[in-house]
């Protein structure tokens, strides 16, 4: 039996979902992977926005989304040389283009315009997903659960034969966590899927299966031994448990068996965090101080998306410099500052603004409040890491917005219900119909 023609837009959307959690856990730049993913975005999205739909994008976050592919292309059209002047140092000025009077913002077009295709890629799904009745929003969360049980699989099966093992030929990267190249970055999967898992136990009535799905991700994210992930992991499930419970009709034996389980997880999650050295000479610190420092002097226009790399060299300190390079800031915000300048900084306090209005109008709806939560406690693993660099990260993130912001669903929650008159022995009684989730 084939689907409907109006179901078509929910599993092309959904594969692209499933499939960047499949492949799309690389951090390296020019992976073909992430290539394939953003094709199969750009085209399914392109179907679902060729669609009538009666569901609208808030104008406010079109201005976002369209400011932020503005800056992006800004960045690699040449621009008067007279205008970087005092801007940067001339060791970032870059090379001209055609003529001697024109540089480019970007100290490197090819590594920006790889990010502005990534970024549209990512834009266009949340835009085809935007586009979905709701109950389709919600039909595609089984993709996303099909996604992270593959990771899951693959850890368990990684951390039951060896404490470290890689797995090498399978995709253009190293796997060394899941389906992930950085174990960190498995355990953001991990801890941003609780709030589904136990939205899904506590309102969709799998209360067991529910439970299930949440021990084996805390006991994951033990076998991890990522430390921002345990205590995201125990911070998430503490407050999802708090935040979405407060409508649900759980027992309180089962509330009370599910904190002692989180005892003993925190005991778990201590036992983790000490048995690790922390690096105060070379770690995050010193990542966070010398991007400060590039910040200030190339805070007006930034130094082109994707080229933190190539710019962060310039004010390593000297003593820093070990065979072991810095690639990322591991601070997502410190870095798109450093790469896109002020307006960056800007775009990301009115997305932040826009994210914090859209949780006061989904107050009612627990999916909606689940989504939020996850992209609360990855932006908070932002300040830490980068997780919105990996393809499978980024169009999760994009899928969770999508349900924050989609109005069908507000809409949905705050319609007053429809009465159906009923003959019940004679008497004509109105009975209230249940909205579908």
């Amino acid at each position: 039996m084939s689907a409907r023609p109006s179901e078509w837009d929910k599993y092309l959307l959904g594969s692209v979902l499933f499939t960047s959690l499949l492949i799309g856990g690389g951090t390296a730049s020019g992976l073909y992977t992430d290539t394939l993913i953003e094709i199969v975005a750009f085209i399914s999205a392109a179907v679902a926005l060729s669609r009538t739909s009666t569901q609208t994008t808030p104008g406010s976050v079109l201005w976002l989304l369209f400011l932020t592919v503005a800056l992006l292309v800004l960045q690699i059209v040449p621009l008067p040389a007279s205008l970087f002047v005092g801007l940067r140092p001339g060791l970032l000025l870059g090379g001209p283009w055609l003529t001697d009077e024109t540089r480019f913002i970007s100290v490197g077009v090819g590594r920006t315009i790889e990010c502005l295709l990534y970024v549209v890629a990512s834009a266009a799904f949340f835009l085809g997903v935007m586009r979905l009745r709701s109950d389709q929003v919600y039909g595609l969360l089984p993709f996303f659960f099909m996604g992270a049980i593959c990771n899951g699989l693959a850890g368990a099966i990684q951390y039951s034969l060896s404490d470290n093992i890689a797995i090498e030929g399978l995709l253009p990267f190293t796997i060394n966590a899941g389906l992930f190249a950085n174990r960190n970055h498995f355990s953001a999967l991990l801890f941003v899927s609780i709030p589904f898992v136990i939205y899904y136990g506590l309102f969709r009535g799998h209360l067991l299966s529910g439970a299930i799905g949440l021990i084996a991700l805390l006991l994951l994210l033990l076998a991890a031994g990522s430390r921002a992930g345990v205590l995201i992991g125990l911070a998430i499930t503490l407050v999802s448990v708090i935040f979405l419970s407060a409508r649900s009709s759980i027992r309180g034996f089962s509330v009370f068996a599910l904190f002692v389980g989180l005892s003993v997880y925190t005991i778990g999650a201590w036992t983790t965090i000490d048995a690790k050295e922390l690096d105060s000479a070379f770690g995050r610190a010193e990542f966070a101080r010398t991007t400060i420092d590039g910040i200030e002097e190339n805070w007006v226009a930034g130094v082109g998306l994707g080229n933190f790399q190539k710019a962060y060299q310039i004010y390593e300190k000297e003593g820093m410099i070990f065979r072991s390079y810095v690639n990322h800031a591991h601070n997502e915000y410190l870095e798109i500052a450093f790469e896109g300048g002020v307006i960056a900084a800007l775009l990301m306090a009115l997305y932040l603004f826009l994210l914090l209005f859209a949780f006061a109008r989904i107050r009612r709806d627990s999916f909606q409040k689940a989504a939020f939560l996850s992209v609360a406690f990855l932006l908070v693993h932002s300040l830490v890491d980068y997780p919105l660099r990996t393809a499978a990260l980024v169009m999760t993130f994009a899928y969770m917005n999508a349900i924050i912001f989609h109005r069908g669903i507000t809409e949905r929650m705050n319609q007053k219900p429809v009465l159906v008159e009923v003959d019940h022995n004679g008497d004509k009684l109105l009975v209230p119909v249940a909205a579908s989730p």
